[in-house]
């Protein structure tokens, strides 16, 4: 099992630069079987995630060959049908992108429900209820979902509750749909939009991506195509706040500043120092930071995302700061490992009650999933002594080389394998 040490108190200076965002790769990967022909996506992050999708693309016969420089190249060309593998669909949570691709190419698909990380319910009705207004059927039989259609016709479908995942399964299954369809109340998220670019650059006909109603005309068939997937504004916030907490100087380069602006205000309530650029962003900080208050929305509000690394700097803040996580009920399971560090913090539901201590110190602690582990690996940045994060495994899912770009800028820390 490895582990991620981290020896704190070291200040960050320096430069860092920003990969592919990985929640658009992972949804433009399966989105390539829709060309049927060969499709090149560069500046894809090499991240445990990325690897996942891709094995399971290869498992039902496409071309996968990923370079060193974060391109890859899908041909999809001999893939007949989709029949996800069990036990690599249940490992990540975009292994459901496959039922809106797969539905639109095939007429049919069976995709294992979806895993991921433990964070709360994250239920997939929109996605059914979008296919179904498609002219699908859908079952859910022993833990597999089938999904099959005679024909997909257009419809205006409104969703519930806003759904990254739904409003992008939609767009996948409806753009050769006949006729046009509506998604209301869709997601708005930078991602949404990069799908949709996607799906445009391959042929499709998708208007208001980005707005709350998204317009697809569906057209007869789609190509192949090379395409760059935007910057990773999530990963981008890590440093950032990674950056106000241990203190310093740091540039988070290759990045689109405006999918940053949440993240920025909130660092600046609690004190800290951030000049914008046009492809980058500078965090200036001593580590003193006050006390504010968060709650997690869907974009253009706070990213439930970077809801943990949050936490993790306002654990040192001065005063009381209160987060609310609006978006899942189960994200604060990693608060308990912050408190073996000395965090003082409350939780209530959904909104967890920070008391700013003077200093976290190190211990060992385990990362619960994906970006409680950053949070951890944060926290470690700033705190007195060592901390040993085990199940670094979580990280890997969606940071690359997260110990190489934080040593060069000054950071102590390392992994190991026990």
């Amino acid at each position: 099992m490895e582990k991620i040490i981290v020896e704190g108190g070291y200040k960050l200076n320096g430069k860092v630069a920003i990969s592919g965002f990985k929640n658009a790769a992972l949804p433009i990967i399966p989105a390539s079987l829709l060309a049927g022909e060969k499709c090149v996506i560069e500046n894809v992050p090499r991240i445990k995630d990325i690897y996942h999708i891709s094995e399971i693309m290869s498992e039902i016969g496409a071309d996968v060959d990923i370079k060193e420089n974060g391109t890859i190249v899908i041909d999809t060309s001999k893939v007949s049908k989709i029949v996800a593998p069990y036990d690599l669909s249940r490992k990540i949570r975009a292994s459901y992108y496959l039922l809106g691709a797969g539905l639109s190419r095939f007429k049919e698909v069976q995709v294992a429900y979806p895993g991921g990380c433990d964070i709360g319910t994250r239920p997939i009705d929109q996605h059914i209820k979008g296919f179904e207004a498609l002219g699908a059927k859908v079952d859910i039989e022993h833990g597999v979902i089938k999904c099959r259609a005679d024909k997909l016709i257009g419809n205006k479908i409104y969703l519930d509750v806003v759904s990254v995942g739904a409003t992008i399964n939609i767009m996948m299954a409806a753009v050769c749909a006949e006729g046009k369809t509506i998604i209301e109340n869709a997601a708005k998220e930078p991602h949404i939009v990069d799908v949709a670019n996607f799906l445009n650059s391959m042929g499709a006909n998708i208007k208001g991506a980005g707005t709350d109603t998204i317009k697809i005309e569906g057209v007869e068939k789609l190509h192949g195509c090379t395409y760059s997937v935007i910057p990773d504004q999530i990963e981008a916030g890590t440093y950032m706040l990674a950056a106000a907490l241990a203190g310093g100087d740091v540039t988070v380069t290759d990045v689109i500043p405006k999918h940053l602006e949440p993240i920025v205000a909130k660092l600046r309530e609690t004190s800290v120092e951030v000049i914008e650029y046009d492809d980058s962003v500078r965090v200036i900080s001593d580590g003193k930071l006050n006390a504010i208050n968060v709650k997690t929305l869907p974009y253009p509000g706070f990213p439930t995302d970077l809801q943990q690394p949050m936490v993790a700097i306002l654990s040192t803040a001065k005063g009381t700061s209160i987060v609310t996580e609006s978006v899942y009920e189960a994200r604060f399971k990693y608060v308990d490992e912050l408190k073996r560090m000395g965090a003082n913090i409350k939780v209530d539901g959904r909104v967890a009650i920070i008391e700013g201590v003077e200093k976290l110190s190190g211990a060992r602690v385990r990362a619960t999933d994906l970006r409680a582990g950053a949070a951890l690996v944060i926290a470690g940045l700033a705190a007195s002594g060592k901390t040993e994060i085990d199940d670094a495994f979580h990280i890997d899912r969606g940071y690359e080389n997260i110990e190489q770009k934080l040593s060069s800028l000054g950071a102590k820390i390392y992994r190991v394998n026990e």
